[in-house]
């Protein structure tokens, strides 16, 4: 039994067709009969009362190429109101250049072979919901002034848009386009179309390539829960407002170029490879899981990464990102991330007083992550006055931060930031370490040359120790200043010999 005749008369809202009981022809007066069952002269009376710019009613009408032909001549293509709602193309279906100055409906209907509105002009609204097409679906070069609706639809061949417009500029971008549920089975081309209001994909399902090169959205592109099969191609396309993946499911490649915009693909699941190339862009990719290598590379401006939470990522390159307001604390394997020319919090510059040891401490100008600035309480940076600090999944500790410093060391490129990331790793390991004598040496190592990784320190205190010795040496070989020295003459003292038997002469007894 094929869908169209589990559908009864009853189920449609119009005057159906008399001449057989499973006809869903809208009737005309007076034969109460739809114009696929009209006799040939009454047809031929019935096309010859029709004049360009006159509504349409052709709902649940069996439609033949050669029937259509002669309707859209003899309106000399434009068309007024349009109703062709669960109308069944048995031939192609060719409405290239054809004018609807009025609203136009498709819903449930059925094309059997080519669909094509290559260059029809859509004045008002259109509606394709819940159509089938069973081969080729053209809207090349089409445009649509108002609202476009495509959702759940299904397209069973190639599925074209390049090139079409939706929307008007004038319109203040209003007009929306949707295609939530749809089923596109073939290959997917949106290359060059301009939406003037948001396009929406909501769940939408693409089981071949899909390509937006070179399409223009002047809201928001919204795929959520969206599912590529095949290669997903979005970009380079420019967006104004946001570029939603949140939830989306590729099994395939997924390259992403756009910018201006803030990127979302929160519980996102890409299976084949990741590529994203942003400028002045927001990317959060909390929740996400890349099975597959990935890169985020910033191509101009400001590349910002909002949240890294509960991201699943076997390989991950960040490029050119600013981390300075995000947390690294929720990644499940930051082991697998590569960061490459990233921009890091710093701690405060300057002297802090402070209670504990040592009551002075000096701030060296080292990259933290900025879950360590959270911590220590640190005003925030990167981050706008509407968004909120770095939050995990669970608040960051000191032990915790040195395990994550030292996990996040090999995949940084710059040898500073490594030396600051392991400067850090030591830092939480001691500030963690319990008051006792292994704090009691950390801290001494730390002061003596910072962990082993400020040899500026080490040498400042070789040259006070130096310095001090130097100066115990001097003072101890100093003299009194003003005091001449007072030499003693040494007097020797000449006795002579005095012999027993002759007393020597010139002597007194």
């Amino acid at each position: 039994m094929t869908p169209r005749s589990r559908i009864s008369p009853l189920d449609v809202v119009w005057k159906t067709c008399d001449a057989v009981p499973e006809c869903l022809g809208v009737a005309h007066e007076p034969y109460g009969r739809c114009l696929a069952h009209l006799t040939p002269a009454e047809a031929d009376g019935l096309l010859r009362g029709l004049t360009p710019g006159q509504p349409l009613d052709l709902r649940g009408t069996l439609l033949s190429e050669d029937l259509l032909t002669r309707v859209l001549d003899a309106v000399e293509r434009r068309v007024g109101r349009a109703r062709f709602d669960r109308a069944v193309f048995t031939g192609p279906a060719r409405f290239g250049e054809v004018v609807f100055t009025g609203d136009a409906t498709f819903g449930h209907a059925r094309f059997d072979r080519l669909a094509s509105f290559y260059g029809a002009r859509f004045l008002r609204n259109v509606s394709f919901r819940e159509a089938r097409f069973l081969r080729e679906f053209s809207l090349h070069d089409a445009r649509v002034c108002g609202h476009a609706a495509f959702d759940h639809v299904t397209v069973r061949g190639d599925a074209l848009f390049g090139g079409a417009r939706f929307g008007t500029p004038s319109a203040g971008g209003t007009a929306n386009v949707s295609f939530q549920r749809a089923q596109f089975h073939g290959f997917a081309a949106f290359d060059a179309a301009v939406f003037h209001g948001d396009a929406c994909f909501r769940g939408a399902r693409f089981h071949r390539a899909v390509s937006f090169r070179g399409s223009d959205c002047g809201a928001s592109a919204e795929f959520q829960g969206a599912r590529f099969e095949g290669a997903a191609y979005l970009g380079p396309m420019r967006i104004v407002r946001r570029l939603s993946l949140a939830g989306v499911r590729a099994c395939a490649p997924l390259h992403l170029d756009t910018g201006g915009c803030r990127v979302v693909l929160r519980s996102a699941a890409v299976l084949g490879r990741l590529s994203a190339r942003l400028s002045d862009a927001e990317v959060d990719l909390r929740d996400a899981t890349l099975a597959g290598p990935a890169a985020v590379t910033r191509r101009s401006g400001r590349l910002r990464v909002t949240s890294l939470d509960g991201l699943d990522a076997g390989a991950l390159t960040l490029t050119g990102a600013d981390l300075r307001a995000c947390g690294l604390g929720g990644v499940r394997r930051p082991e697998g991330l590569r960061l490459r020319e990233c921009v890091f919090a710093a701690p405060p510059g300057g002297l802090g007083l402070r209670l504990g040891w040592p009551p002075v401490r000096w701030w060296s100008r080292r990259r933290v992550i900025a879950d360590e600035h959270l911590w220590r309480g640190w005003p925030a940076q990167g981050a706008d006055e509407h968004a909120a600090g770095p939050a995990g999944e669970r608040a960051p500790d000191p032990v915790r931060l040195a395990v994550l410093y030292e996990r996040l060391g090999p995949g940084v490129d710059d040898a500073r930031v490594a030396a600051d990331f392991a400067f850090g790793a030591m830092e939480m390991r001691r500030l963690g370490s319990p008051s006792g004598r292994a704090r009691l040496l950390l801290s001494v190592y730390w002061l003596a040359c910072g962990y082993g990784l400020r040899a500026g320190r080490a040498l400042g205190w070789l040259t006070l120790v130096a310095a001090l010795a130097a100066g115990a040496v001097w003072a101890a070989g100093a003299r009194p200043a003003g005091k001449p020295a007072v030499q003693r003459a040494r007097v020797a003292v000449v006795r002579p010999a005095v012999s027993v038997s002759r007393p020597a002469h010139g002597l007194g007894g």
